[in-house]
């Protein structure tokens, strides 16, 4: 595998991400999940960089991005969509694919509905949701704010991958190599010298000043382009009634919606198995078509 790493300022803020398959024009956007970093798409990327430059940042205050002075106000989705379109034009990318873990998803679902950044509406051609709906159920929100304000300390590395082996779990099947990766990948040394995963705390105020901010169903319903929502058939965060409504709605009731079971993951796929990745190439490869 092979990327390139990256970092641009955008909205005030510097952004990390790294560039696969940068030869090419054709440009997917891969977004990672509330506490992780862009490196959880390295299997994906890979896999589509024969064709398409893969883009994959961490987003504000996760990964190797800045941490925001301004929590309350920044953590939340419309600024997360004032950031990926300043990272487009830097980038200079007229039209993107979009696949979105979770969070990632409710990024991509906001930028392409136009309602926060108009500009942004006709430059995401597709939307691949993987696990992400316009509503999350309650149950799955009390847990995220009860962990995600308060992440573990760890004595030694060895730990921290076993702590994410255990809340990672239904993420599905991942190599050993992966689950190093994983670890390594997402983790930040204290001043005491112990590990804690990367990510600012104080992100969960998204959860607490903005409660509602993940229910985008107006979003949703504003899209006009193919979306694949791959749903973990064990999946807590994303409920079957979310995926039902999905399809008698907004793109869903022009055809635009197809809604996938993935067997064996709960919340979410890792989309670093061949199932999971050709679904994700075959989808991108029918929005070319249809777009051509």
């Amino acid at each position: 595998m092979h990327f390139t790493s990256h970092y641009e300022t955008c909205a005030g803020l510097e952004i990390h991400y790294t560039c696969w398959g940068a030869q090419h024009e054709k440009t997917v956007f891969a977004w990672h999940g509330l506490a992780r970093t862009g490196r959880d798409m390295d299997e994906l990327a890979n896999h589509l960089s024969a064709r398409y430059r893969v883009i994959c940042p961490d987003a504000p205050g996760r990964g190797l991005s800045q941490w925001s002075q301004d929590p309350d106000n920044e953590y939340q989705l419309s600024f997360y969509a004032r950031v990926a379109a300043e990272l487009m034009d830097k980038l200079h990318i007229d039209k993107a694919h979009w696949v979105g873990t979770s969070m990632g998803g409710a990024i991509g679902t906001v930028c392409a509905s136009g309602l926060f950044e108009p500009q942004l509406k006709q430059r995401i051609t597709s939307l691949c949701l993987n696990d992400s709906a316009p509503r999350v159920s309650d149950a799955a929100l009390v847990r995220i704010k009860a962990y995600a304000g308060n992440p573990p300390v760890f004595g030694n590395m060895q730990e921290l991958e076993n702590f994410f082996r255990q809340v990672y779990k239904p993420f599905g099947w991942l190599s050993d190599a992966q689950w190093r990766r994983l670890a390594e990948s997402s983790m930040r040394r204290l001043p005491d010298g112990r590990i804690t995963p990367h990510y600012d705390p104080a992100m969960v105020q998204q959860f607490i000043v903005h409660p509602d901010d993940y229910l985008i169903w107006n979003h949703y319903d504003a899209l006009e382009i193919p979306v694949l929502c791959l749903r973990g058939a064990d999946s807590d965060l994303v409920l079957p009634d979310a995926t039902q409504e999905m399809g008698t709605r907004g793109p869903g009731l022009k055809g635009l919606t197809r809604i996938v079971e993935v067997p064996g993951c709960g919340h979410a796929p890792a989309l670093n198995v061949p199932d999971q990745l050709n679904l994700v190439s075959a989808f991108l490869a029918e929005s070319d078509m249809a777009a051509a």
